[in-house]
């Protein structure tokens, strides 16, 4: 069953979410504020978030944003605000989809489902640089066509850096994305999990590919063939 986080501080809305996702055989998790929000996407990695665009503390446009910065995980914005603008805003800073309240339980699970079949669509994607091929969706790693076993953490991070390839990210940045944002450790973390990563990935040949430490910058995931 996958997982939608609702994020709502109205109770009877979240509870009319709640009972409508629940009888379409989704899980759901509640929140009732930004800060909560952040904390709980982390620990359930949801399939979906339904975001409330007015909250306390943190608004939903800054959860939005933040989701954005670490992950591609869809997003619908819920919010009473149905003007034109307030929609085109939402889905050009990152929204998948905009439902404006009041709204009916059933249009709600259409449009998650309806959002969810895309993002898979779109998702389900094989990474192939040369003899290393990298499955987004099923997390599965190959080098010759023999698995890859990795630690989660090391696997998350390689898949960042596979769905970013060439690209360049500080140690900052690779615990921002990969690690979350109240991650309080040592970068250090950064730096042994690329080293085991290396020694995972010996087999690859290093002209197809490799991952690659540029000094005073960080890290990339350099690609022949992207």
């Amino acid at each position: 069953m996958e997982t939608i986080l609702i994020v709502e501080d109205e109770y009877p809305i979240s509870q009319v979410l709640k009972v409508y996702l629940r009888k379409a055989h989704f899980q759901t998790e509640l929140v009732s504020n930004g800060k909560e929000a952040l904390i709980k996407f982390d620990e359930v990695k949801p399939a979906l978030v339904l975001l409330d665009v007015m909250l306390p503390g943190i608004d939903g446009w800054e959860i939005l944003k933040e989701i954005r910065r670490k992950s591609d995980c869809p997003v619908i914005m819920l919010t009473a605000l149905g003007e034109a603008n307030h929609r085109v805003d939402g889905l050009n800073k990152g929204a998948d989809d905009y439902i404006s309240k009041p709204f009916i339980g059933d249009e709600v699970v259409a449009r998650v489902k309806a959002v969810l079949r895309r993002v898979k669509r779109d998702h389900h994607q094989v990474k192939q640089y040369g003899h290393l091929a990298i499955d987004l969706q099923a997390h599965r790693v190959t080098v010759n066509g023999t698995e890859i076993s990795l630690i989660p953490r090391d696997l998350s991070l390689l898949l960042f850096l596979a769905e970013h390839p060439n690209q360049t990210f500080t140690r900052d940045q690779l615990i921002e994305h990969v690690w979350g944002w109240e991650y309080e450790g040592s970068d250090r973390a950064v730096d042994l999990s690329i080293k085991r990563l290396r020694k995972s990935l010996k087999d690859w040949p290093k002209e197809e590919g490799e991952i690659r430490t540029l000094r005073g910058l960080g890290y990339q995931l350099s690609v022949k063939n992207d």
